[in-house]
């Protein structure tokens, strides 16, 4: 017992190892700056290259001190999955309320646990064609899918987020980071190394697709064997709210039946023809499909979340009252907020957080990192798949400190494409390379975003005093499979270089 309450007193939580983390950041960026560590970091602007230095930004200087007092409320009010995370809340609550989910999610329980890690790892993966909107979604779905299968919620999640970080850069199509990709892969191809060259969106179909259904499989069984035995898996996880619910089949097909009905006017909503009504979610001004839809100026992709949730909303409100879960408005109002319980600590975290990121984006640490490296690689002298597999590893490194996909490879791009062309290798494939670390490096970082939302959803449904949720503790649950994943897609990748097959259509990893 007093060995157990020792290891007990060693967990801290995510706040304090944010707090230590802020310490940290700031010690560093005094030494770093008196040490006048630098970089120089090249980015296309206008598809011409700008170079620039960047030095170090002291957090313990007058000015440092100013920022960080001075900005604690902007800080948080520029944390955009904040306000997501409220909005698609709001639907998935009376879902979960009105019996919706219970009623959805309850036949699954006769399906092989095996099976439904399967089916929740592939929705993970191919739900990156909406970008970081499904971590919004999918990580309180599968809480609650698992809850009603009698599986363990906190499990359910982990695999989730798994699904959609170890499989990021994949999926059944390509997506609108694929296209913002894609313009800077275009751009860097074009100035230094070949004006002749374009990318192809559909340049590594091919290779996505294949390894899609190959990560699926082999995540279920490493799943299966490194990380579900950590879980109890419970027959039963609902309260006495959800075991009053009524199951009714004629209100899930009525539900199901608008849903689709609803889903089917969104679509006709973003068709480019001239119908009335037709396109207009679109950014008619954009000039590419794909922008049309997922552009800054999109209507669509700035209504993405509300619209799910206005999905979510007509499914729960008809199920509640077709069943009489939901009896009158009151009770209906009050379902908006059923998700929000225990969740008063996502809030907490979000606020550190929020602080934490913003003071190391204004130290400029991980660009000045980021840079150094890259252009250590721009040195080197070998190719093939040295070259291949420093790279990866490279982007797992600078992915710890800049999460965000595009920022890293604003930052790349310019300098590795050309590297990697000069060594016989085609842009679509040293993107898509790219792609892959840059989602598993999401998995295992505590300084994106999504995986401190993650940490708060887990809360919410642990109910183990043995699994005390840490950020640490975590990654030390995932790690195991995470390592397991990038040898996995080393070989994926080094394989298809090798055997010289295309990746896409009309496209092959070399020139």
């Amino acid at each position: 017992m007093s060995r157990l309450r020792k290891k007990q007193k060693k967990i801290y939580g995510p706040v304090l190892v944010m707090m230590i983390f802020i310490v940290f950041i700031s010690v560093a960026s005094f030494v770093l700056s008196i040490l006048g560590v630098e970089g120089s970091k090249t980015i296309i602007n206008n598809g011409v290259l700008e170079s620039s230095m960047i030095t170090v930004n002291n957090v313990l200087s007058f000015k440092g001190l100013k920022y960080v007092i001075g900005h604690i409320v902007s800080n948080l009010q520029a944390f955009e999955p904040l306000v997501l995370l409220i909005i698609s809340l709001i639907g998935m609550s009376i879902c979960e309320k009105s019996g919706f989910f219970k009623a959805l999610f309850s036949p699954l329980k006769k399906v092989k646990l095996g099976l439904v890690i399967y089916f929740t790892l592939l929705l993970g993966i191919i739900s990156s064609v909406i970008g970081d909107y499904s971590f919004i979604f999918l990580l309180p779905l599968a809480g609650v899918m698992y809850k009603y299968i009698g599986k363990n919620p906190v499990f359910g999640i982990l695999v989730m987020f798994l699904g959609i970080t170890l499989g990021y850069g994949t999926g059944f199509i390509f997506n609108y980071n694929d296209y913002l990709m894609g313009n800077l892969t275009q751009i860097s191809a074009n100035l230094d190394v070949d004006k002749t060259y374009e990318f192809n969106l559909f340049s590594n179909i091919y290779i996505m697709i294949v390894s899609t259904l190959i990560i699926t499989i082999i995540l279920t069984f490493l799943i299966e064997k490194f990380l579900l035995y950590k879980f109890t898996i419970r027959e039963n996880n609902e309260d006495e709210d959800d075991e009053e619910l009524v199951i009714s089949k004629k209100a899930k097909i009525i539900s199901l039946l608008v849903g689709f009905i609803f889903c089917c006017i969104t679509v006709y909503l973003l068709l480019p023809i001239k119908l009335p009504g037709a396109g207009i979610l679109l950014d008619n001004h954009a000039n590419r499909y794909m922008e049309k839809i997922f552009g800054d100026a999109a209507p669509f992709k700035q209504g993405i979340v509300v619209s799910i949730t206005l999905l979510f909303l007509l499914c729960g409100w008809i199920y509640g009252k077709i069943s009489g879960n939901i009896k009158n408005g009151h009770e209906f109002s009050l379902g908006l907020s059923k998700n929000f319980e225990s969740l008063g600590y996502m809030f907490v975290l979000i606020f550190f957080f929020s602080q934490m990121i913003a003071i190391l984006k204004w130290t400029k640490i991980g660009d000045i990192i980021g840079t150094n490296l890259i252009d250590w690689m721009g040195s080197l002298q070998f190719s093939g798949i040295p070259l291949i597999i420093t790279f990866f590893l490279v982007v797992l490194i600078i992915g710890i400190l800049i999460p965000g996909t595009i920022d890293k490879w604003q930052l790349m791009s310019p300098t590795i494409i050309p590297l990697f062309m000069r060594s016989n290798i085609t842009p679509g494939f040293t993107q898509f390379i790219f792609k892959v670390a840059d989602g598993v490096s999401k998995s295992f970082t505590p300084l994106f975003s999504y995986f401190i939302v993650m940490l708060a959803f887990l809360e919410k449904y642990n109910n183990d005093p043995k699994n005390q949720i840490s950020i640490f503790g975590t990654i030390k649950q995932i790690f195991p499979i995470v390592l397991l994943t990038i040898c996995l897609w080393l070989l994926i990748i080094v394989l298809w270089y090798i055997i010289g097959i295309p990746i896409g259509v009309g496209v092959i990893s070399t020139l």
